[in-house]
């Protein structure tokens, strides 16, 4: 398939790629199948068909008609004869038609067009075509958009029923000599022509001359030579009408093209291009060059020079010096670039994916390095895909161009220590060192006014702090690095765009947000978050940016299809939004207050019910009781020791307290209620003995003693007697010998000192209290009788029940 087919393949692509979204049965493919005729079993909804490559001389009325859905057939390489006029009648839908390297042999004679109004594409080249006339039903073709011809011959009229046809790009083959008559071209409209030479030299008659005249957008590929004719067309022609002429896959000595640019510069042409350049016999000394044009851009790419032996700096200066607003060499192997003559005009240089060095630029005057000063209207600047090895010494190379504001170093391989300052212009205000495998001392290295800063793909892994403030920087891409978490932007105080994809981030922090208030948008996703409880919080900021956005203030892009889970395993690809972390869980404070509060509650209840009900006078005397019983219980009393014993209990008491004593505790401990024997003076003193002999022999006759204290007894000099002998007898009995009521409240102090012994006793002893309120004297006297029971000998016993 020749060269010429390449803008219809373009809009092929395109085609398919639409088709792709179809059906697979809507793509067929049967090219190269030796077939003869249009296969019959073409699926019904067919929409790219692809013949190509086969014997199909003719097409016949009905080889399409199950295909109604067909947009896009290509029949080339076929030896194609004959079309029946209603072929395409059952296809309305119809855009892109290849009927290129055929056999058909009359343009005025395809009648076959008349029933494909919908054509967008058109390839009639490379068939056999002797005159380029056009017939009658090509006016049909209203929406028309590329149509690619060829033919020997192209007269006046020949395209007369195209002249209502609006074409964006019409292609002429140049398959064999032409024979071209002036102004033929003038019936048609189109915005581009491409004449496509197919290796030849560009042809000496008025075609190139009226392509100037008519044609906005020119471009001429495949060239092999007859560029004087091109210099000549453009220095003698007054007024020309093209803006745009561009020269693709050619061939050209070095004089020939510099020539051909000279005479470009003197010309209305605005833009000038070559692609798929090869140079050859490059100069040795510097070339003449036009100073003033008003031409705006110059473009070259892949070009590439045939000779090793030339001045590389002699080539270099005729470039740079080029008097035009934007010049571009890319995916070209330039190694270095020198500095204009003097101040340059141009305002946009790329040199992107050349092999430019730090050098560039640059000259050395002896041993010293000069730097270049004549670009200072340059504006902006793009080095991508270079060599650049040292951005302090990059620095360095651009520091007097003093207009600069756009700078692009992408995809180069920085190396940056932050041992010496960087030079940059103040007045760049966007950056981008995006992959060049810069770390974090880069931010050390930026211009000072720079507003918006690309470092995505690099290796920063945290962005240092106190470093110099980026006063005026609104937008930075960070994608692509190894940030652990968000940073911090005391240093950006105008920062409202923050880029953050594919970095490190597990639980990003956002109290380090709140150093950037300015923030509109950030971009979080396809990071490893770990969700546990530090992650919460962002989180809520996700889901309140989607459902809140216009109160937050802050957007979160991509949220939430791009925002999951990589731990614990049990969520791992779960996203943030669907995973729910319970507040108290995560909060040890909430927690505590959680526990802590209920358990404050329950116990300040607890100690208010205990008092207001006395519990503890009632836990006391139940304790009390429970340790009497188990002492009775545990206490092994030898038959010995109960020799003599006739009483339970001795009771010593202050005669102002016998009121008491009669009413109270006779009543409840003796007799039937208490069925105890109780020993006191007023009934068992024996008369005619002193009071001192009856209270030893009392104590001695009693199991236990038991003391009545009140403020009457400590003032009883017989009761402290009774309290001397009854601590003797403890000695002797045990510690549960003496047993202590308080009748009333007894402090300390009101205990007199000789009174030692009690005051150890109550500091040693439960002392049993006796209750104001009588809804507890039942237990206060269940208490006192448990703490006296005790066997007496039989024979006593059996005295008391007679």
């Amino acid at each position: 398939m020749g060269p010429s087919t390449a803008f219809l393949w373009a809009a092929a692509v395109l085609v398919v790629l639409q088709m792709c979204n179809s059906s697979h049965d809507s793509i067929v493919d049967r090219s190269s199948r030796n077939l003869s005729s249009v296969p019959t079993d073409l699926p019904l909804d067919a929409e790219y068909i692809d013949l190509s490559c086969n014997h199909i001389q003719q097409l016949h009325k009905g080889d399409f008609k199950n295909t109604t859905l067909l947009r896009f057939l290509n029949m080339s390489w076929n030896g194609l004869e004959l079309i029946d006029t209603e072929t395409f009648h059952d296809t309305p839908l119809l855009e892109n038609l290849d009927l290129s390297h055929n056999v058909l042999r009359n343009l005025s004679d395809q009648h076959y067009l008349s029933f494909t109004g919908n054509l967008r594409v058109l390839n009639m080249a490379w068939n056999k075509f002797e005159n380029m006339t056009l017939g009658r039903e090509f006016s049909f073709l209203r929406k028309l958009e590329s149509l690619t011809l060829g033919a020997k011959v192209i007269s006046l009229g020949d395209f007369k029923n195209i002249a209502n046809v609006t074409l964006y790009c019409l292609t002429f083959s140049l398959e064999e000599e032409l024979d071209y008559e002036a102004n033929s071209l003038m019936d048609v409209s189109a915005e581009k022509i491409q004449l496509d030479l197919n290796g030849r030299e560009i042809p000496q008659n008025e075609l190139f001359a009226d392509v100037l005249s008519f044609f906005v957008e020119v471009e001429v590929r495949n060239i092999s030579g007859g560029y004087q004719y091109v210099k000549m067309q453009l220095s003698k022609r007054a007024i020309i009408s093209t803006r745009s002429l561009s020269m693709n896959n050619i061939v050209i000595d070095w004089n020939d093209l510099t020539q051909v640019v000279n005479a470009t510069l003197y010309t209305s042409i605005a833009h000038l291009s070559a692609s798929d350049v090869a140079i050859n016999n490059p100069p040795f000394i510097d070339t003449p060059l036009t100073e003033t044009s008003s031409m705006q851009s110059f473009t070259v790419s892949r070009a590439v020079v045939t000779s090793f032996f030339f001045s590389q700096e002699a080539l270099y200066n005729f470039f740079i010096n080029l008097p035009v607003e934007h010049c571009a060499i890319v995916e070209t192997s330039l190694i270095h670039m020198t500095c204009p003559k003097k101040q340059s005009p141009i305002l946009e240089l790329d040199f992107s994916f050349c092999a430019l060095s730090d050098s560039v630029f640059s000259r050395f005057e002896g041993q010293e390095i000069v730097e270049c000063k004549t670009l200072g209207n340059v504006q902006n600047l793009f080095l991508v895909g270079n060599n650049l090895k040292n951005l302090q010494v990059v620095s360095k190379r651009l520091q007097y161009m003093k207009s600069l504001q756009h700078l692009d170093l992408s995809i180069n391989s920085f190396v940056y220590d932050g041992s010496f300052e960087c030079l940059w212009p103040p007045s760049i205000t966007v950056m981008n060192l995006s992959s060049g495998g810069l770390t974090d001392n880069v931010f050390k290295c930026l211009p000072i006014g720079v507003e918006t800063l690309d470092l995505q793909n690099n290796q920063i892994s945290v962005i240092p702090q106190f470093i110099l403030k980026l006063q005026n920087l609104s937008s930075l891409n960070l994608n692509a690095n190894r940030l652990r978490d968000l940073p911090v932007c005391d240093d950006f105080p105008k920062m409202t765009e923050l880029l953050l994809k594919s970095n490190s981030l597990h639980a990003p922090s956002l109290i380090k947000l709140k150093s950037c208030p300015n923030l509109k948008i950030l971009d979080a996703s396809d990071n490893p978050f770990t969700c546990t409880c530090p992650l919460r919080h962002f989180i809520r900021l996700g889901i309140q940016t989607e459902y809140e956005s216009g109160h937050s203030g802050l957007e979160l892009l991509n949220w939430p299809e791009s925002y999951h889970c990589i731990y614990p395993e049990a969520v791992r690809n779960s996203t943030l939004e669907s995973f729910q972390i319970p507040e108290i869980s995560c909060s040890a404070s909430l927690l505590a207050a959680t526990i802590l509060v209920p358990s404050v509650v329950l116990i300040v209840t607890i100690f208010f019910l205990c008092q207001r009900l006395d519990v503890p006078w009632y836990v006391g005397m139940i304790w009390q009781w429970t340790r009497a019983k188990h002492r009775a219980r545990m206490r092994q009393l030898r038959p010995e020791d109960m020799v003599g014993i006739e009483f339970h209990a001795f009771v010593s008491y202050s005669q102002h307290d016998s009121d008491w004593m009669k009413n109270f505790l006779l009543l409840n401990l003796e007799g039937p209620a208490g069925g105890l024997r109780i020993c006191h003076h007023e009934k068992d003193f024996v008369p005619g003995k002193t009071i001192m002999e009856n209270i030893i022999t009392c104590v001695e006759k009693s199991r236990r003693s038991v003391f009545v204290l009140s403020a009457h007894f400590v003032k009883s000099e017989w009761c402290h007697y009774e309290l001397y002998f009854a601590s003797h007898q403890r000695l002797s009995q045990g510690s549960d010998s003496i047993v202590l009521v308080l009748l009333e409240p007894l402090p300390q102090y009101l205990i007199p000192s000789k009174y030692y012994q009690l005051k150890s006793m109550m500091n040693r002893h439960t002392y049993l209290e006796w209750p104001q309120d009588k809804a507890k004297h039942r237990l206060f006297w269940a208490n006192l009788r448990a703490a006296l029971q005790t066997d007496l000998p039989s024979k006593l016993v059996s005295e008391t029940e007679e």
